[in-house]
């Protein structure tokens, strides 16, 4: 629907015909909105590119702060570990060829969910772990495009989504 400028790279907002708002910020969900959890109010810290993560062959350690709604948990923190892995044996990827991709998990770290919730007591999230997020990259060409990921707001509401094949070739 829209690219958003952002000092850390742009930001893609999408809309659905149900009024539901996606942020992406560089294949991470940046914000969401309109859906049975929302994340509003993401802060994602400068990470290194796709590319630098690929070549670095380790895990990359990280902190994602949201706002986490229904219960209005704000400054919700979650520990991230990022690692490349190999080709997933099942994904709902279509039209790609998911052996020239590399492909990305990103595992919340187990442990206590850090924030405030401005519903003491609510127990929503507070233990609940997120499964891994899977991205997908296209590093054909000099490029660096996520053309898929996989990633769950909460433990029951999960999505994929994928470029369209021109947008992942970087037609337009």
């Amino acid at each position: 629907g829209d690219v958003d400028r952002h000092p850390q790279g742009p930001i893609e907002v999408w809309y659905s015909a149900e009024r539901e708002v996606l942020q992406l910020q560089h294949g991470r969900v940046a914000g969401a909105v309109g859906l049975t959890t929302e994340w509003r109010d993401v802060a994602l810290p400068v990470l290194p590119s796709w590319s630098e993560l690929a070549r670095g062959g380790r895990v990359f350690r990280w902190t994602r702060t949201s706002d986490v709604m229904p219960g209005y948990r704000y400054g919700v923190k979650d520990a991230l570990s990022l690692r490349v892995v190999p080709v997933p044996k099942s994904s709902a990827l279509q039209g790609l060829d998911s052996q020239r991709l590399t492909w990305f998990e990103e595992r919340v770290e187990p442990g206590p969910v850090a924030g405030l919730s401005a519903v003491p007591g609510d127990g929503m999230g507070a233990d609940a772990q997120l499964p891994p997020a899977r991205y997908a990259v296209d590093f054909r060409d000099g490029r660096e495009i996520v053309v898929y990921g996989e990633q769950c707001l909460a433990p029951e509401l999960c999505f994929t989504w994928q470029r369209w094949p021109a947008q992942a070739l970087g037609k337009k």
